[in-house]
């Protein structure tokens, strides 16, 4: 497991963006940058600068997912068939970790994570502690006993700003099943996104 190496406001001020659409982000508040500097005029970005903003924007999100595992995740897109861009997304909507947070069994992507990395997820009835392992359609996702009490899944459960998708069907408190792999439209990012612009920036 590699370990968050960077705070987890500090996307949204460098994006100026609420990129997780939590409450206490900083840009709720103002929208620039952090330091002394943060309120200098920002110049205008390269097409290079966009894309690279994209792709920054997209591997934070995802809980700042390592670039290796990130250009991998792209790589197995681009050779599959169809839109590049919409291949990349599910993929990663099919990260564990992903589906636990939008199953609501954690209330940010690095509690999701942590929890299945602790072993307190079941798939298909089989504890599974790889964060980025890929979820099947069919698949069932469940909460261990242990897990069902804990503050931090009870914190997210009660979470108002958060909805659970259509392609995650929740089965009671503690298990959902993951129904379909969704397109770009259907998943419920609080900012936009632009997968468009990261398959330029590996395409080049």
């Amino acid at each position: 497991m590699s370990k968050r190496s960077s705070a987890k406001y500090k996307l949204d001020r460098r994006m100026g963006e609420n990129v997780f659409g939590r409450p206490k982000s900083p840009v709720n508040r103002r929208e620039y940058g952090p330091g002394q500097h943060g309120q200098r005029r920002k110049g205008k970005l390269s097409d290079f600068g966009i894309q690279l903003r994209a792709k920054q924007k997209l591997k934070g999100y995802y809980g700042d997912v390592t670039e290796k595992q990130f250009k991998r995740t792209y790589t197995e897109a681009a050779r599959m068939k169809g839109d590049t861009g919409q291949n990349l997304i599910g993929l990663l909507e099919r990260r564990l970790d992903m589906v636990v947070y939008r199953a609501k069994f954690a209330p940010t992507i690095w509690a999701a994570r942590q929890i299945v990395n602790h072993g307190h997820i079941r798939v298909n009835g089989k504890k599974l502690n790889i964060a980025s392992a890929r979820v099947n359609v069919g698949d069932v996702i469940e909460l261990g006993p242990k897990a069902q009490d804990m503050a931090l899944v009870l914190e997210a459960q009660s979470l108002a700003e958060r909805e659970i998708p259509d392609y995650v069907v929740p089965d009671g408190a503690a298990k959902v099943t993951f129904n379909r792999v969704p397109t770009l439209d259907e998943v419920p990012y609080p900012v936009r996104m632009e997968p468009n612009l990261v398959v330029e920036f590996y395409s080049r």
